[in-house]
């Protein structure tokens, strides 16, 4: 596959840090000056090694802050085509009014500024490993590390069958809302406009962004419809023959509050989905809704077939790693972090964000001709259940290498699942208390 060619995606924007194809087709030109300029404005912070991030996510911008930390001389640029950060951890609150937009939004100068890194606003369109050169809309940017945390990319293949058209209507008219705050903004408003009827949700089989959200929102949807007395029902379909993570709470919380607001509808793979008369078929059933937002699989950012660092034709939504430095195989300048990482790690954001502490360690051993030693990312995650008081669940776990089956598996798991008594009131303070802390690491 030509690298541009990967492009072409029918007009549907592509992957965080890549512009649109069109625009990247018939308006880019690596020989056009503009582009083919280095950007001598970008001021350097640091004399030492330039290391460039692709991604400001939870995990970009980790390896940024913990690079100027653990090399202080590096000159580190972070590259991210957003201006401003919206969480996506905790958005499910905002959704209903649980928290304040403000809570969830961040400035990428300030932990830049506060970090001793470079934010350097730009889409990424193109990646030359063997130049060891980012081209961006605005210049490209030499690097001799590089380090790409793109995150994830929708995939309606198993919707859609190529249907282009309809891929575009899911992606605009009904989001998923786990990736750009946009969708987020939409998926509100559907809420506060919703009369009756059905609410259709969706949770994806494989590895999905963040196990627990899925069935957080339709419990937090649920208790927005209850308590405005909303004639309507969440009809949740799970693609898994059962709840991921949680399920003993989640359950709990299905049957003890939510019975006359959510419909929990098990190894529900949809067949086809008919958006002109509303209707979504299984093997066995057919919903009518009155809205819905469709939460597809997921794949790695198809910025990694753009860089050429993904697994094989098969496997490219995910980066061909070492599972334990996240460099890529057979170029060490190159190194991949995050949720377009193939190892089975829960794609969320506290594990995204304790990646990043393993990323710079690794660069740095690599730097310093030091053996690397492997350290476990960790995560760290709640759920709430119901607002007004705000109950909660959690799950904290590390992870372990299992020689016998050659995979990762959970390690040191704790897991509360009782959100009934004043475990879950504390679980859903701490919530709050977690996210405030995590933003402060990540900012300032």
């Amino acid at each position: 596959m030509n690298r541009r060619d990967a492009l072409k995606l029918a007009g549907i924007s592509v992957a965080t840090t890549a512009v649109s194809a069109k625009e990247t087709v018939k308006k880019t030109d690596l020989s056009n000056a503009k582009v083919m300029s280095s950007i001598a404005s970008l001021p350097k912070n640091g004399k030492g090694v330039k290391i460039v991030i692709v991604g400001g996510g939870w995990s970009g911008l980790s390896v940024a802050k913990r690079l100027k930390q653990y090399i202080p001389d590096a000159d580190v640029v972070l590259v991210e085509q957003n201006t401003t950060f919206i969480s996506c951890p905790i958005s499910n609150l905002w959704l209903v009014g649980g928290v304040e937009l403000e809570f969830i939004t961040h400035s990428f100068l300030d932990a830049a500024n506060n970090n001793g890194y470079t934010y350097f606003n730009a889409s990424v369109f193109d990646i030359d490993r063997k130049k060891r050169k980012v081209y961006t809309n605005e210049g490209y940017l030499d690097y001799e590390y590089l380090v790409l945390a793109p995150g994830i990319d929708y995939d309606y293949s198993a919707w859609t069958s190529g249907d282009t058209a309809l891929e575009y209507e899911l992606r605009t008219k009904y989001p998923a809302g786990f990736k750009n705050h946009s969708e987020h903004d939409t998926i509100r408003r559907k809420i506060e406009n919703f009369k009756e009827g059905n609410f259709i949700l969706t949770v994806p089989g494989g590895n999905y962004r963040c196990l627990p959200a899925p069935y957080e929102r339709a419990c937090l949807i649920a208790d927005y419809m209850k308590k405005n007395k909303i004639k309507g029902k969440v009809v949740l379909m799970d693609e898994n023959p059962d709840v991921t993570i949680k399920a003993e709470g989640f359950h709990a919380a299905f049957n003890e509050m939510y019975k006359d607001y959510l419909v929990y509808m098990p190894n529900a793979k949809i067949e086809e989905i008919d958006l002109k008369n509303k209707k979504v078929m299984t093997e066995f059933d057919e919903v009518s809704f009155s809205d819905a937002a469709f939460y597809p699989r997921v794949r790695g950012s198809k910025l990694l077939e753009i860089a050429g660092v993904a697994k094989d034709a098969i496997n490219k939504g995910e980066a061909n790693i070492d599972p334990f430095t996240y460099q890529v195989i057979g170029d060490p300048h190159v190194y991949c972090s995050g949720d377009s990482r193939p190892m089975a790690f829960s794609k969320s954001g506290n594990t995204s964000n304790s990646e990043g502490y393993i990323v710079a360690r690794s660069i740095r051993d690599k730097i310093q001709g030091k053996k690397n030693v492997w350290k476990s990312p960790h995560t760290e995650c709640f759920s709430a259940v119901a607002l007004n008081p705000m109950r909660a669940m959690s799950v904290n776990t590390d992870y372990q290498w299992s020689e016998s089956n050659k995979s990762f598996t959970f390690f040191n798991v704790a897991m509360m699942q009782n959100w009934h008594d004043k475990s879950g009131t504390d679980a859903g303070k701490g919530l709050i208390e977690w996210g405030d802390a995590m933003y402060k690491d990540m900012f300032y």
